[in-house]
Order: structure tokens, then sequence, then C-alpha cells
């Protein structure tokens, strides 16, 4: 019996490493043990993928599973406002020609309607942050379901301006709702809410323009119908919703919650200039963003035709473009790009536009146009969420609607130059490569200026 005890070794204490039982234990709200790091610090905001941030094999479905109730219901709400956009908005000016509106006074609903749209955004922000995103998501949905129903009772002058501008208002106030409150999701980190939203906006338009085909025969009015029953769901569901209760961070001894740290004074010279730093080269990366991309609905259109003698050309890019946004731009942010800066993700994007305009320089037809769609997708997928990105980490703690607006209102401010200038080249230059050369120099000057952008990523705890 001795012997064969003897015989088998006894074993040995398995040794936890220092840094297992060292880590606290902590709990979410449910009471439930998580894992530290899952959420980032108070002032962090969650914004970046430092090291070991991520989780392993994650991908749009695990981050679809973090996602808390409320952020999924967004995340929702942006793929049907989405779908209901683009069945409205691609046969709007179809519907307004038939009804005997002018051309003139057509053009100038499309037009106001982008205004609307981006250009009360700077205003939407500061909303949003004064009254909250669930007071604002009422609102943009009322305005929204009015607009609609006021073009729905007649295309009158009067009648038709109104309900344009409510659904443009209504459109900017819940879309900025929306971001700020995907941007603060606890446990997720901002770019791949970002890239989420972004892969449903994407569905939306791809999905949108072909059920509005289909359902504009039985008359415009159902779908503005559509439009009005969706947002009226969906605003029932978001806004009758318990308030998930306020929880400060607690204590490390159990005591109470430390109060939330001071806003920096607005008077500080130090912060101002800090401030002015950061936002004057954002907002003028900003602004050359859509500039350029605005070329897509200006330039663009005319040389795919004049390249290859369709119509259809343009269609074609588009839904490739959005195909590709939809199928890629999650995996690229959360995998290929995970480690990198917002700053160099801008810097990329531009260098990206650059070289796809280049490619229409020596190349022609089909050809040159399926090669430009991979790198000015690529500049989209990076640029976009990049931007907003940097503005929430350089917005000020509470004011991430104001920072969000002010990037939508620097968008505006790109749409409207980047089209003039683009109706400007287009007459100046006619076909000529001067047209590609001058859209090549702005992306790469863009992307020097997005080199003067602060490099510091804002980290996990």
């Amino acid at each position: 019996m001795g012997a064969a005890l003897r015989g088998q070794r006894e074993p040995r204490p398995r040794r936890r490493r220092p840094e297992q039982h060292l880590l606290p234990v902590l709990r979410d709200r449910g009471g439930r043990r998580r894992r530290p790091g899952r959420t980032a610090a108070p002032g962090n905001r969650g914004l970046a993928h430092g090291p070991g941030t991520g989780h392993g094999g994650a991908g749009p479905v695990n981050t679809w599973r973090q996602t808390s109730p409320t952020g999924r219901a967004l995340l929702v709400t942006v793929l049907l406002t989405g779908l209901t956009t683009f069945m409205f908005l691609p046969l709007l000016a179809v519907h307004l020609s038939s009804e005997g509106v002018p051309a003139g006074r057509v053009g100038f609903l499309v037009g106001l309607l982008a205004f609307c749209s981006q250009g009360f955004s700077l205003l939407c922000g500061l909303v949003v942050d004064r009254f909250g995103t669930r007071a604002v998501l009422a609102s943009g949905f009322g305005l929204r379901i009015a607009g609609y129903a006021l073009l729905g009772a007649g295309t009158a002058s009067a009648t038709a301006v109104a309900g344009i501008a409510a659904i443009g208002i209504g459109g900017s106030l819940l879309g900025l709702a929306v971001k700020t409150r995907l941007v603060a999701e606890d446990g997720v980190p901002a770019r791949d809410m970002l890239a989420l939203r972004s892969t449903f906006v994407n569905i939306g338009v791809i999905a949108g323009p072909a059920l509005g085909a289909l359902v504009y025969p039985l008359g415009f009015g159902w779908i503005l119908a559509a439009c009005i029953l969706s947002h009226l769901l969906l605003a029932i569901r978001l806004t009758l919703r318990p308030a998930a209760a306020a929880t400060a961070p607690p204590q490390p001894d159990g005591g109470p919650a430390a109060p939330a740290p001071a806003a920096p004074a607005a008077a500080d010279p130090a912060a101002r200039r800090r401030a002015v730093r950061q936002w004057v080269p954002l907002c003028l990366v900003g602004v050359a963003f859509w500039a350029l991309y605005s070329q897509l609905n200006v330039i663009l259109p005319i040389r795919a035709k004049e390249m290859t003698g369709s119509t259809a050309a343009i269609s074609v890019v588009f839904t490739v473009n959005g195909l590709l946004v939809v199928l890629l731009q999650y995996t690229l942010l959360r995998h290929v790009f995970r480690q990198a800066t917002a700053r160099t993700l801008l810097v990329v994007g531009f260098l990206a536009f650059a070289a796809a305009y280049a490619l229409l320089i020596p190349l022609a037809g089909w050809s040159a146009l399926l090669a430009f769609v991979l790198p000015v997708t690529l500049a989209e997928m990076l640029i976009a969420p990049s931007l907003d990105e940097q503005a929430v980490q350089a917005g000020p703690l509470g004011r991430t609607g104001l920072a969000l607006g002010a990037m939508s209102a620097a968008g505006a401010v790109g749409s409207l130059l980047g089209s003039s200038l683009g109706g400007f080249l287009l007459q100046t230059l006619h076909t000529g490569t001067g047209i590609w050369l001058v859209i090549v120099a702005v992306s790469v000057a863009a992307a020097a200026s997005s080199l003067l952008l602060p490099k510091a990523r804002m980290q996990h705890a």
C-alpha cells in the first residue's frame, strides 16, 4: 500500500499568475461578474482600440450582442429610417414633377431638403446636449411625421416648403441624437459602434431605392405612408421605453460615488488655444472630405457617362460602393486597422481618394470605373467614422452632441462648396485630365492637413 502510494506523484498546486489574483472582481449593473477592461473609464468614453481592448474573434454579431437593448433599438432605427428615407428621396423629384411643379422649384425643394438635413447640425447638437437624446428623438420623429403628412396633403408652395423643412430638420435631430447615444454605449468602443451604424445605414442605401421602385407604381402616397408608420412605431418604441437608471462608478472602498469631474472653465486661455489647435484643422479636414465626396454626385456622373456611354454607369458605382461598405467596413475598422489612430485612418483615407481619382487619368471605360470604386470606397469607410471619432475626442465632456453637430455642419459647408467648385471645374476644364489632377491635389493636401490633428489615442481602462 505504502509503495503504491509513493509511486503516485502528488499533484502540484496550480499557481495563478500574479496579475490574475490581483485584479479586482467587477460586477455589472445586474450583479454578474465580468472581466476587468470590458468597460471604458468614465473619462475615456471608449473611443479607440488600445492594446488589449479587443475581444477575441469579435465581429458585427458579437458587437450587436454586447450592445444594450437601447443601443440595439437605435441601430434598428438607423436601418428602418434609412430604408424609408431612400425609398422617398430618389423619387421625390419624380413625384414633384409629375404633380406639375416647375423644374426650378423642384430643384429648390430638393436643395432645401439637403440644406435642412445638415445646415442646422450645430444647433441640433446643442439641443441634444441640453435636453438629452430621448426628448430630441421625440422631436425628430414628430417633425418628420408632420413633414411627410404635409407633403401628402399637397404640393402647394408653402405646404411643400414646410414639409421639406420639417423632414430635413427632423432627420438632423434624429441622426445626431442616435449617433450621440451610440458613441456613449457602455462597454463597446465608439469606433465599433460607428462602423456598425454605417453598415446599417448602407443597407438602407442599397435596399431603399429598390423598395421605393416596387411601391411607387401604387402611388407616392404609399411611400409617404410607409415613412409615417415606421417613424410612428419607432417613436413609440424609443420614447416610451423606461429610462435606464444613471449609475456612478463605485469607489474601491465601497464608499459613496465620487462626484463627476468639473468641466474646464471656458475662459481658460490654455483650453481655448488647445481647442483652436484641435478644431480648426479638424473642421477643415471635414470640409475637404465632403467637398471631395460631393464630386460623386457632380463630376463623376457626367464623366462616367462620357467614359462608358451608359447613363446606368453611376448607378453601378453607387451599388458596388454600398455593397463594399456593408461587407467590409466593420472588418476593416475592427480588425485590419484596429490599432491605428483616427489620424492615421484619415491620412490613409485621403491618400486612397487621391489614388482613386489618379486612376481615372490613364484609364477609361468600365475598367476605369471598376478600378475607381475600390479606393474611393476605402476612403469613405475610413474617413467618415474617423472624423466623428476625432470630434468626440476633441469635444469637451458632456458635449458629444455639439462635437458631432460641428462635424455635420462642416459637412454641409463642404458639400455646398464642393458642388459649386465641381460645376466650375466642369465649365472651365471640360473633359480634360485637369479635373482629376485638381481633385488629386486637394486629396493630398487634406492628407497632409490630417497630420496636424492630435495623435494621442484614448485608451480603455
